[in-house]
């Protein structure tokens, strides 16, 4: 089962808002952060402040989409100690754009190499160590996207559902055996790639609080963390309420072609 002080935490996408925030809410003194972003410059700005606060860091620039690559640095990350967390975060969003023009076929096969493809193999290079322990856990990034497709973003909102389900299905497969799977549903997070996405925002918080929740109910063992409420209530009610409905409170907030 999960760490309630876990030590050693693992981090993809962590010069994301999310990811960067995540990594300084773990880090403190007796903390091994194992840090990815493919941002070179960035990722040494969050280190170098991770181990201000106390953490042992070690940080990895790659494109996420290379598998081979993933697999290493997970087996290289968890080869003096074992790892506690793995926090699968890197993402991206795509979009049909502001006049409605539609999505390019290159950018959602990039997004759905990044959010989902990535994820499973992240998970697949960390379970086999998990599982041989009997303890471990993988928190995967979802999103309130998940509940119900967005029309301005068809791609991101199937990736995410995706990860949604395939989170779910492998916890209920994993916590007989001792590793916990979580998966995470943020509604709007400030950050470049939220504010890039058309339509209303609402209820966004600060990349920091969404952490602190994250970090607190990750403790706790929360099989879906969604938040804010009352966004994550409204939205699972989209999953529910028939199909036209829906689709009718969806276009009456705005977010259309």
């Amino acid at each position: 089962m999960p760490h309630r002080h876990p030590q050693s935490i693992l981090i993809t996408g962590a010069t994301s808002a999310i990811g960067s925030a995540l990594a300084l809410a773990y880090a403190t003194h007796g903390i091994t952060l194992h840090l990815h972003g493919r941002n070179t410059q960035k990722l040494e700005a969050v280190a170098s402040q991770c181990r201000d606060r106390g953490a042992r860091v070690t940080q990895c620039s790659f494109d996420i989409r290379d598998s081979g690559i993933l697999r290493d640095w997970v087996s290289d990350s968890g080869m003096t100690d074992p790892l506690d967390v793995v926090i699968s975060n890197a993402g991206m969003n795509t979009n049909i754009g502001r006049n409605g023009d539609g999505e390019r076929w290159e950018d959602s096969a990039a997004l759905m190499d990044i959010n989902l493809r990535a994820t499973m193999v992240l998970v697949d290079a960390a379970l086999p160590a998990m599982r041989q322990r009997g303890r471990g856990q993988i928190a995967l990034l979802s999103s309130l996207a998940g509940y119900f497709g967005l029309p301005v973003t068809p791609s991101y909102c199937a990736s995410k559902a995706a990860i949604k389900a395939y989170g779910e299905a492998l916890r209920g497969w994993l916590a007989p055996q001792g590793v916990a799977v979580n998966v995470i549903m943020p509604g709007y997070v400030d950050s470049a790639m939220c504010r890039a996405m058309p339509g209303p925002k609402p209820f966004l918080w600060t990349p920091e609080r969404a952490a602190r929740l994250i970090k607190r109910q990750l403790a706790a063992n929360r099989g879906r963390i969604s938040f804010p409420f009352p966004l994550n209530f409204g939205t699972w009610w989209l999953a529910v309420l028939p199909e036209a409905i829906s689709q009718r409170i969806v276009r009456g907030m705005g977010y259309h072609g």
